[in-house]
């Protein structure tokens, strides 16, 4: 899978199909390393870059997803331009613009799965909308009927649908997972006002989106926003409902009661689920027919939500 050199459709140079795990910019600041983003300095604004790596468990695997980069890219680049009336976003340049000069020796790492934005202050939480009951929200839900404190009402099963959305923030963990925190706890951290703005936000763009994915085949059964100030006013910032940001079920398999078919990484999660590993570093390496269909799944959602072939 490495070696694969399958080229993708682009109007600019071509992008081999085999995985870019790591971004090196000779001369370009990185300021920091995700565990699939990198950060690069450009003076006035930021670039981003969304690299192959795929982690689970907190753990990035060795090696990667081909084209996932390109997928989160796109997808984001897709929802900031179907939300842009709703709030502006942090993008300098859109998908199609052509890299500026002092990146274009770096063509072949960058095209389409790079990103020119505005130096934010991010917010120190996370904005999570949950309309479905799944992961951390379904386990609360199962011992108090509750997810972040909002009390649900009883009989919901795994993978229930709420009856409206709900916003249960978290706090950002630098290592490990997010911690669910309730809405007076977010408003200690950011403010009541602000609080309440980016609830508002989060779930008019949840509403929308989840809206226009379901016509296209896709629940979005969850997702997680993130927001920054940038000259006085909040913007939509980081990636946006991707399927590492979000859960992604397909509408005609959907079933209430059980854990949903996804179009994310859980062929990843069922695989090492099957092996004799503590989930600590090392991970272990995936073999091919996991990684193949696992960029199978990741493709499928972006062709499906933008109509488009990458």
């Amino acid at each position: 899978m490495e070696t694969e050199t399958k080229r993708i459709k682009d109007d600019s140079s071509p992008v081999l199909a085999g995985p870019l795990l790591d971004i090196d910019l000779p001369k370009i600041k990185r300021v920091k390393s995700g565990k699939v983003r990198e950060i690069f300095d450009l003076g006035d604004s930021l670039l981003m870059v969304a690299t192959d790596r795929i982690s689970a468990f907190d753990c990035i695997m060795p090696n990667g997803i081909p084209l996932k980069g390109v997928v989160l890219t796109q997808i984001s680049h897709f929802w900031f331009d179907q939300m842009a009336a709703i709030v502006p976003n942090h993008r300098l340049a859109r998908a199609e613009d052509p890299l500026p000069p002092l990146l274009k020796a770096y063509q072949s790492q960058l095209a389409r799965r790079s990103m020119i934005v505005k130096k934010a202050r991010p917010l120190a939480i996370e904005c999570v909308v949950r309309g479905f009951l799944a992961g951390s929200g379904w386990k609360e839900y199962c011992q108090s009927h509750t997810v972040c404190g909002i009390h649900l009402p009883a009989g919901l099963v795994e993978s229930s649908e709420l009856p409206e959305p709900i916003f249960t923030p978290a706090t950002k963990a630098e290592t490990g997972h997010d911690i669910n925190i309730s809405f007076e706890q977010a408003a200690q951290i950011v403010g009541r006002d602000t609080a309440e703005q980016v609830r508002n936000l989060s779930l008019q763009i949840y509403r929308a989106a989840r809206d226009y994915a379901r016509q296209r085949g896709i629940i979005i059964a969850d997702t997680k926003f993130e927001f920054g100030f940038y000259e006085g006013g909040l913007i939509l910032i980081d990636e946006v409902l991707t399927p590492d940001s979000s859960r992604f079920w397909p509408v005609d398999e959907y079933k209430p009661g059980r854990s949903q078919p996804s179009f994310d990484k859980q062929f990843v999660r069922d695989y090492l689920e099957t092996l004799d590993w503590n989930k600590t570093p090392p991970a272990p390496r995936l073999p091919p027919d996991v990684v193949a269909r696992t960029r199978d799944k990741y493709i499928e959602a972006y062709e499906r939500l933008t109509g488009k072939t990458l």
